[in-house]
């Protein structure tokens, strides 16, 4: 694995929006938390995406999906404390935590997360 993609990155890929060309590169090797994924499929159902089989077109490109895990879950609870000022959300720091175990940096369209002082790489996809 080599790029943990947050929701808002997938979200600019699946809808061509800016920054989703960036997005197209990292696929390959990169990998998403199930928490993030779940935020996707929501997004994209209320926009009236069909979402039967996007799971496995993201898998065939090469995305790995990630569990949420209890280590996961205490991570992402620490990190309320310094991110709250910031705004992010309990998914948002689910991605951060995969991010932190897996030792590898986050790809995001959210620049709020270029402020934080963590020790995560976070890359703007915008």
């Amino acid at each position: 694995m080599t790029t943990v993609l947050d929701a808002s990155a997938l979200l600019a890929f699946l809808h061509d929006e800016p920054g989703g060309d960036s997005v197209a590169r990292a696929l390959d090797g990169g990998c998403v938390s199930t928490v993030n994924w779940s935020e996707v499929v929501q997004k994209s159902l209320q926009r009236g995406v069909d979402v039967r089989g996007m799971q496995q077109e993201f898998m065939d490109v090469g995305l790995v999906f990630e569990p949420f895990t209890p280590q996961q879950a205490e991570l992402a609870a620490q990190l309320w404390e310094s991110s709250r000022r910031h705004g992010l959300s309990m998914p948002d720091r689910a991605c951060l935590a995969l991010a932190r175990d897996k030792a590898l940096p986050v790809l995001t369209a959210d620049r709020a997360w270029e402020q934080l002082d963590l020790d995560i790489e976070v890359r703007s996809l915008r």
